[in-house]
């Protein structure tokens, strides 16, 4: 499967692209794609996977990130979220202008884009901090859109309840034909995980010998690609084990392992718990 590159306009009569969407409308980004532009994301509410680069996870109570230019993701809501709304916002790197950010009142937003290049996940202060002003920029007239867009970068660049999800490496080592190459890799994953995958057809998919694929893919990722398979279907049980009520049995093999004894040693390693604990606390908080 061929890895998309997004090709993004501003909004109109702005410089920069936002869009808020209801529930799990936003059907644009379900495949592993790529863009220049720095992207800010507002899931309001829900539960969901998120998948930046090499980083895998589950997010609760609604997620706010910011992935900077060129990181391959996917999409972060879908109709199992239940998520209020999710608002998206693209910007190139340069389009406030590198005089505009040289000023001693915004230098600190370059060191922001910077930190992006890793992928950053906000924690619950931010989130409540700034997601009533990210979905009030949906009512606003484009200058004041700019200017509640710089107050949100501002606190942003001020947050302390913050997490870079990949090693700064991933995303500095990669060149446009690595996305191409990893995006591919990606994709196949995500539909595929469910099944075995075989590592040599991978491999030649990426017109690589074993040995050299293997190198590549720790090199970029800084994973093994056996630990980023087992990453992606432990995600995926994570999921389901808070949306599903069926057999964690059922979840193991519906999570692409055919072992339960090596799913439940994974999936402790992953989270620090057993599966049954996991959905037990779930259960628990949400309730």
């Amino acid at each position: 499967m061929k890895p998309t590159f997004e090709i993004i306009e501003p909004s109109f009569g702005s410089s920069f692209y936002y869009s808020k969407y209801a529930r799990a409308l936003n059907n644009k980004a379900h495949l592993w794609h790529y863009h220049p532009e720095i992207e800010m994301v507002f899931v309001n509410g829900g539960s969901g996977k998120r998948q930046i680069g090499s980083h895998l996870s589950y997010y609760t109570d609604g997620d706010l990130i910011l992935i900077g230019s060129n990181l391959p993701h996917c999409g972060f809501t879908d109709t199992h979220t239940g998520n209020k709304t999710e608002t998206v916002i693209q910007m190139r790197p340069g389009f406030l202008g590198h005089d505009f950010l040289d000023l001693q009142e915004t230098r600190g937003i370059t060191d922001l884009f910077n930190k992006a290049k890793g992928g950053i996940a906000f924690g619950a202060e931010t989130k409540a901090k700034v997601g009533g002003h990210i979905e009030n920029m949906n009512d606003q007239q484009p200058f004041e859109r700019l200017l509640s867009l710089l107050q949100v970068l501002k606190e942003l660049e001020k947050a302390a309840d913050y997490k870079i999800l990949n090693a700064l490496g991933f995303s500095m080592e990669m060149q446009v034909q690595d996305n191409d190459r990893i995006s591919m890799v990606f994709n196949y994953i995500k539909d595929h995980f469910q099944e075995e995958i075989n590592l040599p057809a991978v491999a030649e998919m990426a017109n690589m010998t074993v040995p050299s694929f293997c190198r590549y893919f720790k090199k970029i990722t800084k994973k093994t690609f056996t630990h980023f398979v087992n990453e992606y279907r432990i995600v995926h049980a994570s999921k389901l084990l808070a949306e599903k009520q069926t057999s964690i049995a059922n979840i193991c093999y519906e999570s692409g392992f055919n072992n339960f004894s090596h799913f439940n040693k994974l999936f402790k390693e992953f989270n620090g718990k057993s599966a049954s604990q996991y959905r037990k606390e779930f259960s628990t908080f949400h309730s």
